[in-house]
């Protein structure tokens, strides 16, 4: 098969146009099944036997039809039209064996076609990088690094989970090796897609040409597909690096809020996410709530990733918790943090322990388990603030507003603490809870050790509660 009259007329249109988009569907693995087939079908044939190497003469047709497409008379060079030939060659033989590997999927024996598919693919990518190195492709087509790029992380994982799969199903004791061995190749294919992407990422980052025609415009896109593979792969470490060269070269950069918003919102998604697991949770909440104030209001998978850490965030910032209604459109999250909600609300420590442990899985998975463990401390400074609103007021002189008791034995903390924990706590202990209390804000005041009381301030004893 060869490229059709349709194709070269869609790249000679993209190319009159310089519509980066259009130029980027040419590219895309996304066809339909027949097409696919009759690639596939078109690689076996006598001549172009390209698996034995040739298939050169393939490449010549498509060089040919490229230049009797039209787009000479728009300027292109030469040296341009033997760039493309070479990434329209590689994407026919990738496209062929995505074909294979799509026909044989759930065959039981069938070992690595995801892998070739990934190999191949890699090769496009790497014809795209050689064209903007070496052939002079021009800053308006980067939407085809985004193309290539995107599939090249899909194809990555698809041939990591077919080794992983096809190498428990020939050896089960493999999937207890994995566990063991710190040189597994469980993300074998995706470690190497990381490389390429940033390869991509030093030929968007290095380009020198005048801002409004510069390859940097396509920054935001690469970046976000390397923090999403260095996620998966966990490896933070390797994300901050992208932050640290990038705003290392930022006066060289278009305006962020130039760049679209769907990029803009991702990349301030996995910043806020990256200082939430550095702890830092002002800086995290900075950015995600950037993210949640720009992103679409449709876009509900993305709105719940946001709220999975700005509500932690929130909670250790603010001690504030979500509403119901915020969390209405979003059953995941009302299963995970509802219960958690409820008890810090009521000062129920131990139905607070409680919730923790049912959901200790997914908040270890998302990363926010010790985030949330520090709500125990909203919760206890809650249950204590029952207790100061349980002493009622002292008597007040004529003329005077009445004031609430201030001083409150130890031993009423205590007592509160071990209902609310179901657990006996000594005084010694009550009084060390207390005086983290007084040191992380959370109360005002001070303890009284030789009286066995805790005075507490006069005005706002619990910060921000209102009482």
């Amino acid at each position: 098969m060869e490229f059709g009259k349709e194709f070269y007329r869609e790249f000679a249109e993209a190319w009159t146009t310089q519509n980066g988009y259009q130029l980027g569907q040419t590219i895309s693995p996304d066809l339909p099944a027949a097409d696919l087939q009759r690639i596939y079908r078109s690689m076996d044939t006598e001549h172009l036997n390209w698996k034995n190497g040739r298939n050169d003469d393939y490449k010549t047709l498509i060089k040919r039809g490229l230049q009797n497409s039209g787009v000479k008379a728009q300027g292109i060079s030469p040296n341009e039209v033997q760039g493309w030939a070479e990434v329209y060659h590689a994407y026919w033989k990738s496209t062929g064996c995505l074909f294979a590997a799509k026909r044989s999927q759930g065959n039981q024996g069938s070992t690595s076609l995801w892998t070739e598919v990934y190999d191949e693919w890699k090769k496009l990518v790497n014809a795209l990088i050689q064209g903007y190195n070496s052939h002079g492709f021009e800053a308006w087509t980067i939407p085809c690094l985004y193309m290539a790029g995107k599939h090249l992380r899909l194809f990555a994982m698809k041939a990591d989970d077919e080794r992983n799969k096809n190498a428990v199903d020939n050896d089960p004791s493999a999937a207890f090796r994995d566990d063991f061995d710190p040189e597994s190749e469980k993300h074998k294919q995706l470690e190497d897609c990381a490389r390429v992407l940033n390869r991509i990422f030093t030929v968007c980052l290095s380009d020198r040409a005048p801002l409004a025609e510069s390859r940097k415009w396509g920054i935001y896109y690469i970046i976000n597909l390397l923090f999403k593979t260095y996620f998966k792969l966990n490896s933070t470490s390797l994300s901050k690096n992208v932050i640290k060269v990038l705003t290392a070269g930022r006066g060289d950069m278009p305006d962020f809020y130039a760049f679209p918003k769907s990029q803009q919102v991702t990349f301030k998604y996995h910043e806020g996410v990256l200082a939430f697991l550095e702890e830092n949770y002002v800086e995290a909440e900075k950015h995600l709530t950037e993210a949640w104030n720009t992103i679409h209001k449709d876009a509900t998978r993305n709105k719940e990733l946001i709220l999975t850490y700005l509500i932690p965030c929130h909670l250790i910032t603010t001690h504030t918790l979500p509403s119901e209604k915020l969390l209405e459109p979003y059953p995941r999250l009302q299963k995970l943090f509802l219960p958690l909600c409820r008890c810090i609300k009521k000062g129920e420590l131990h139905a607070f322990d409680v919730a923790l442990q049912e959901g200790e899985d997914e908040f270890v998975k998302r990363r926010i388990y010790l985030t949330l463990e520090r709500g125990r401390d909203i919760a206890l400074r809650n249950l204590l603030r029952k207790v100061f609103i349980a002493g009622g007021f002292v008597t007040a002189k004529e003329g005077e507003l009445p004031v609430r008791r201030t001083r409150i034995p130890v031993s009423e903390f205590a007592a509160a603490i071990t209902l609310g924990s179901q657990e006996k706590v000594d005084n010694d202990e009550v009084e060390c809870l207390l005086a983290n209390m007084i040191y992380k804000g959370l109360m005002k005041g001070y303890i009284s050790r030789d009286h066995g009381m805790v005075v507490l301030s006069k005005s706002g004893a619990f910060p921000g509660t209102g009482v």
